[in-house]
């Protein structure tokens, strides 16, 4: 077992990046990178997840969060298996262009290890590191809100929507309540 990566205190700040399997761009499309944003709501306002900055990208989310119930990593799994399965759902049952190669990505994913089922969504590593000073806290977050602008997106951090930065930078509400350093 990896001793590397891993959550070991539940209560602690880490910034993570969990990312699709192939690098399948799932949410180059609106529709998956809303079941994202619904489902970190939920996680917010139903198992004490703090969330202080985060950006979806095409392919993967960067995220800084907490919990102040110490389940952290229980939370992280059950939101990858709920999203999971609802963007496949979503794949399924919407407009999808590229429906047969994604869905035969995911379940070609799935068949590689033995603790998936049909489908494997997300990949089993989300690389957590624990946030240790108010440093590394900042240069993680100026890290993740400089990604839309690194792949050409927007000019401004702070116009890309699916990210914490305007509301951090800002002051305008964002898609998710953030918490704050000093919470």
């Amino acid at each position: 077992m990896s001793t590397g990566y891993q959550i070991y205190d539940q209560y602690k700040m880490h910034y993570l990046t969990p990312t699709i399997v192939d690098w399948v761009d799932v949410f180059s499309r609106k529709s998956y990178r809303d079941i994202v944003i619904e489902s970190l709501n939920h996680c917010i306002t139903e198992k004490s997840l703090k969330v202080y900055g985060y950006v979806i990208m095409t392919n993967h989310i960067h995220l800084i969060v907490a919990s102040s119930n110490g389940t952290l990593s229980n939370t992280i799994r059950d939101f990858k298996k709920f999203t999971a399965h609802a963007i496949i759902e979503a794949i399924k049952h919407e407009p999808e262009s590229r429906r047969e190669w994604i869905l035969h990505r995911f379940e070609w994913n799935a068949g590689q290890h033995k603790r998936n089922s049909d489908n494997q969504v997300w990949t089993h590593e989300n690389h957590p590191i624990e946030i240790t000073s108010r440093e590394f806290f900042t240069q993680k977050l100026n890290y993740i809100h400089q990604n839309p602008v690194r792949a050409g997106w927007v000019e401004r951090e702070e116009d890309y929507i699916y990210s914490s930065a305007k509301a951090l930078y800002e002051n305008i509400p964002g898609l998710l309540p953030l918490s704050y350093w000093d919470d």
